[in-house]
């Protein structure tokens, strides 16, 4: 019997599977024979099994170091499923007290144990490592080996300990697995656990199942969100937030929404987050709402759609988040929603972070923000990003392919771009080379003295938009390359010599527009952006006349961006205004009335049909802050201590407290006002908003003066508008 049919003979055996997948059996051949292994195989190629077949037919145990609690316990389950002994795999962590602990050791030395799941953290422990070096280890397993680098999407600096550990127990071959992993991540990856040397099986990147898409995020996701999901009906769905906070919201507002969903994240307590996960992989629920500590490892193999509400810090995790669609090879769509604006906020977040730290993170945004604006082939973007050609002109089953861009000839404007990288000694990343290009004479052009150059504003004629086109297809299509190690420099390659040799076609496709998100905190003025402008016009003279008939400035009644909203989804009952943007109970019972007499009518006279399936139900802001912030100020706490408890800025805290009173909430701030400041400079802004027919602050500080600060007029306004409109 050959050694090939052995191991499919093998396979069967223990795990029922006639073929295997891939290049799965080169893998455990590789380790059989004791060599050092790397793999690097998308979601859903079989990665597991690639260590779990080998442990089963090599003398000792297996050591498998995974980064998650969840996932250990899922793969332990699933190896019990494959044997008649529970014995035969175990997990080592923190979630086991000290008798588990005991009984797992006991199998251990009782040689039952074939595969010994830990957490990094679990290894480096004394006693574990006292313990496990009197052990015979077959060989050790590094699951989930991007964490080793920090170019990878889940660094966790625990995982660079692995390698000096391992020596300590004692040697045995390593097979490091991942599912993500650029050439920069691999090579990382290689030097870290010493086995730059070893054999390097890759799988291809290429998910053709998955459908990419990538949508412009505006207010309306929620919206947009929600008939999605009503359009899939049945259908298992993950959507993944960034934050917590917007986890739980947007949980609530799809089950307000009679749409099965549970949030998940790692701030939950344990027994609910696990309830949760299990009800979704037992289909009782059809939508988690998690943060990305959901799915690592999560064998459900009809997810048939990965929604991303906000884009992800790295392609990684995208690729990784998305990879967890359509694992069974049928239906699946991976939908995200992006503005720039969320890119900004998260490039915020790394400030306070060492230096090196923060570049890396930077070139990462880089890396997203070209794969959602560039219109070329998605699935050709990520494959490049992972070091892998995709020769096809068109996948067929991407947004960019599907609704294709008309491309233009940029022979030219290549020339222009090698021209100026090789002028700057390809020294410098792109959004230099665009302001040499433009002729942009910044501190750091001027520093290096390009201004000199003769290339310098060479590529004035065209805008900043069609130069970062230029530069990502040209990337693509091999012309430049990246210096990931020097933070993203552009160099030339061969090719580009070449064609600025022997120009031929190089034709692109501009960038996707997308646009800007608006922010949440109360909007002031702007034009009108509302479906029905003649019902909109009806509304600002019937919040004009209330304002003549009460007295207060019309702003006091309902915002602009408020009657724009009923101007689009036409509410005719107080319950139905009270979904309206910045209409709280106590304003839709004061003002609303006469508004929904008037759209009641406006929709009669001329047939409209309300938008009923489209209107979503939003759930009472039960945002914890907001109630604590409340709780406070009935305590009369001073605003800037409530500010420093909540660990957030003064401006955020005003942010915050606007929001409340704009939706009709009254608040009593006297108290701090009047610590704080001058009464003839309270009244003088009071009186200021009395007499004003907007609320804008940056008008009011114009009109008042220097005397008067951004802050103090917030304020003011806040006392404001709880008085006159609450």
């Amino acid at each position: 019997m050959s050694e090939k049919t052995n191991l499919t003979s093998q396979l069967k055996k223990f795990f029922g599977f006639d073929k295997f997948k891939g290049n799965q059996e080169a893998i455990i051949q590789n380790l059989l024979e004791g060599n050092d292994t790397f793999v690097l195989m998308p979601t859903g190629g079989g990665k597991s099994l690639c260590y779990q077949l080998p442990s089963l037919l090599m003398e000792g145990t297996a050591i498998v170091i995974s980064p998650l609690i969840a996932l250990m316990k899922n793969q332990v389950d699933a190896m019990r499923n494959f044997s008649e002994d529970d014995g035969i795999a175990h997990f080592l962590n923190s979630s086991l007290n000290k008798g588990a602990i005991e009984q797992v050791k006991a199998d251990i030395v009782r040689g039952k144990t074939k595969l010994l799941y830990v957490a990094p953290e679990s290894l480096t422990k004394e006693e574990n490592v006292d313990f496990l070096r009197d052990i015979k280890i077959s060989f050790y397993a590094v699951d989930e080996a991007h964490c080793i680098s920090e170019w990878g999407h889940d660094f966790r600096p625990e995982y660079r300990r692995i390698r000096p550990i391992i020596n300590e127990i004692g040697k045995a071959p390593v097979i490091a697995l991942t599912a993500t992993a650029t050439p920069k991540v691999q090579h990382d990856i290689q030097k870290s656990l010493g086995m730059v040397e070893s054999e390097v099986f890759k799988s291809s990147f290429n998910r053709a199942n998955l459908y990419y898409e990538v949508r412009s995020k505006t207010n309306n996701i929620d919206k947009d969100i929600i008939k999605y999901i009503r359009n899939n009906t049945e259908k298992s769905g993950i959507i993944y937030c960034l934050s917590r906070k917007k986890v739980e919201e947007l949980a609530e507002v799809l089950q307000a929404n009679n749409i099965n969903a549970r949030a998940y994240h790692a701030g939950m307590d344990s027994a609910t987050r696990t309830q949760n996960q299990d009800d979704f992989l037992m289909e009782k629920i059809d939508v988690i709402v998690a943060t990305i500590a959901f799915g690592m490892g999560i064998d459900k193999p009809d997810v048939r759609y990965v929604i991303h509400y906000d884009i992800p810090k790295s392609l990684e995790g995208y690729y990784q988040e998305t990879g967890r669609a359509g694992r069974d090879g049928g239906e699946g769509k991976c939908i995200t929603f992006y503005t720039n604006k969320d890119l900004q906020k998260l490039e915020k977040f790394m400030q306070g972070k060492p230096v090196a730290e923060q570049e890396i993170g930077k070139q990462l945004l880089i890396e997203t923000a070209a794969y959602a604006e560039s219109s070329v082939c998605r699935r050709r973007s990520l494959l490049h990003y992972f070091g892998e050609e995709y020769v096809e002109e068109n996948c067929g089953n991407c947004d960019n392919c599907l609704n294709p861009k008309k491309q233009v000839e940029a022979k030219d404007l290549l020339c222009a771009v090698i021209e100026v990288v090789m002028a700057v000694k390809e020294n410098f990343k792109s959004d230099y080379i665009i302001d040499v290009l433009l002729g942009k004479e910044t501190s750091e052009v001027q520093a290096h003295l390009h201004e000199d150059l003769e290339v310098f504003g060479s590529g004035m004629g065209e805008d900043e938009k069609v130069w970062n086109a230029v530069i990502r297809q040209a990337l693509i299509g091999g012309y430049l390359s990246k210096d990931v190690e020097n933070y993203g420099t552009l160099k030339v390659t061969d090719a580009a010599r070449k064609f600025l040799k022997k120009p031929q076609s190089f034709k692109i496709t501009e960038d996707n527009e997308f646009e800007e998100v608006e922010e949440e905190a109360p909007a002031r003025g702007g034009g009108s952006c509302a479906v029905d402008p003649g019902l909109y016009s009806m509304l600002k003279d019937l919040r004009k006349k209330l304002s003549k008939k009460l007295g207060v400035p019309p702003y006091v009644i309902f915002q602009d961006p408020s009657l724009e909203a009923m101007a689009t989804i036409y509410p005719v009952t107080l319950d139905e205004l009270q979904n309206i943007p910045g209409v709280g109970a106590g304003k839709a019972k004061r003002y609303g009335a006469d508004f929904c007499v008037l759209i009641k009518k406006h929709c009669e006279e001329n047939e409209i049909d309300r938008p009923e399936d489209l209107r979503v139900r939003t759930v009472a802001n039960k945002s914890k802050l907001k109630v604590s912030i409340i709780q406070s100020i009935d305590r009369k706490v001073a605003l800037d201590d409530i500010a420093l408890s909540k660990g957030i800025e003064f401006s955020e805290l005003l942010d915050e407290i606007e929001a409340i009173v704009y939706s009709g909430t009254k608040l009593n701030i006297d108290y701090f006002l009047n610590e704080i400041m001058d009464e003839d400079h309270l009244l003088d802004i009071y009186d200021y908003f009395k007499e004003s027919t907007t609320d804008s602050v940056e008008d009011a500080l114009d009109e008042l003066g220097e005397d008067f600060t951004e802050d103090e007029i917030r304020l003011i306004r806040i006392k404001f508008i709880s008085e006159m409109a609450n």
